[in-house]
């Protein structure tokens, strides 16, 4: 993937897709667009790159449309079907349980970014929590809202694997891809 980039130094670089992004934030950000305001964004873009430089996300990032498609509207089908529940046991509604759980999950990738959009995703749906990442071997430490007992428990455990897959299937690398296979194997 040709990454398109102004070398500005030896340590330096501004990368052009970083600024249109934040650039774009920025315009977000205002009320509407205007002239000023988009030339405001982009100087902001490149100061921000120039004062913190980030690497590259290169090889990691792999975007695949049928895959994020799958990964979006699951995600917001995920995110509508939790907020019920968990609005009512909030509200001590009757016949739900009130039991939590704290359970660790091992993924089969070891991606930073894969672990990262899991971590989000994650914490964005209502009744999850991600307490802690354990890099070394790749475990989410989550708080389960509603986990009354060991089926419910296994099932939020099969729900972070499915949410794995379609992560992998939306971004990951063919080695995340070839973990995924492997395990199933």
């Amino acid at each position: 993937m040709r990454e398109f980039t102004i070398r500005v130094g030896r340590h330096r670089a501004i990368r052009l897709p970083a600024v249109v992004w934040l650039t774009l934030v920025w315009m977000l950000l205002w009320d509407r667009p205007s002239v000023p305001n988009l030339l405001t964004g982009l100087a902001l873009a490149v100061l921000l790159q120039l004062a913190f430089p980030l690497p590259p996300i290169g090889p990691q990032l792999r975007l695949r449309p049928a895959g994020l498609i799958v990964f979006v509207l699951r995600a917001a089908a995920d995110l509508l079907h939790s907020a019920g529940p968990l609005a009512w046991q909030a509200a001590g509604g009757r016949g739900r349980a009130k039991r939590n759980s704290v359970i660790a999950v091992p993924l089969r990738t070891r991606s930073d970014l894969i672990l990262t959009i899991m971590a989000i995703s994650l914490s964005a749906t209502p009744g999850t929590l991600v307490l802690d990442v354990r890099h070394s071997d790749a475990t989410l430490f989550l708080h389960v809202l509603g986990a009354a007992d060991d089926a419910a428990v296994e099932k939020a455990r099969r729900d972070v694997q499915a949410l794995e897959h379609r992560t992998v299937r939306a971004f990951g690398t063919p080695a995340d891809l070839r973990a995924l296979r492997e395990d199933r194997s």
